[in-house]
């Protein structure tokens, strides 16, 4: 079942998420409606505060950017097989140089700004059957761990803007959290709640 991505400006965007055990309530449900979300947004992540859940779980399919010709062809293998769902994640550590790159966000449709972030992390979390794994990762991978991480703990990736381009985005984020935009997928917008 496809679900509503919540738009910029919900509050659950910004609520550190809560963990969950493996009694969660149709938990195996939720993450095959989070993929086909995903997939229908054209994603590569998506964090279930963005479907309006404040839980600490995450989906990745890092597959559509193996086809980057600028990546080695070491980093196109890893990214092409690189699918795996993420509970009670916690970054353990963040090593390396600092890099930018261009992201985006499905909460925050047509906004991409580069966002700078160190090359490696060190990451605990419990996979779909609740094994505990503590994995290194770098490069993209990384990154788009790093993205929807940031979303369990109530960060955005406009938050890590410098002030200058956070005043060029805001009318633009405030046109996105009142529905002002056209998405070819299907979204929630705060001011649009009933209600209000």
């Amino acid at each position: 079942m496809i679900l509503p991505i919540v738009a910029y400006g919900d509050a659950v965007l910004r609520k550190k998420a809560i963990e969950i055990d493996k009694d969660h309530p149709k938990l195996k449900d939720l993450v095959e409606n989070m993929w086909e979300t995903m997939y229908k947004a054209s994603g590569v992540g998506l964090a279930a505060p963005q479907v309006g859940l404040s839980l600490r779980l995450f989906v990745i399919d890092a597959t559509p950017f193996s086809d980057d010709e600028d990546l080695s062809k070491e980093e196109q293998e890893i990214l092409k097989g690189f699918k795996k769902v993420f509970i009670n994640a916690k970054i353990e550590e963040e090593t390396g140089a600092d890099w930018a790159f261009n992201e985006g966000c499905l909460s925050i449709p047509d906004i991409r700004e580069d966002v700078s972030r160190k090359d490696t992390i060190t990451i605990t979390y419990q996979d779909e059957a609740f094994k505990t794994h503590t994995e290194t990762y770098n490069g993209l991978v990384a990154r788009v761990i790093q993205h929807e991480y940031d979303h369990i703990e109530g960060i955005l990736f406009t938050d890590k803007l410098s002030s200058l381009k956070k005043r060029l985005l805001k009318s633009r984020l405030e046109k996105i959290s009142k529905g002002k935009i056209n998405i070819d997928y299907k979204m929630r917008f705060p001011s649009l709640k009933k209600g209000r």
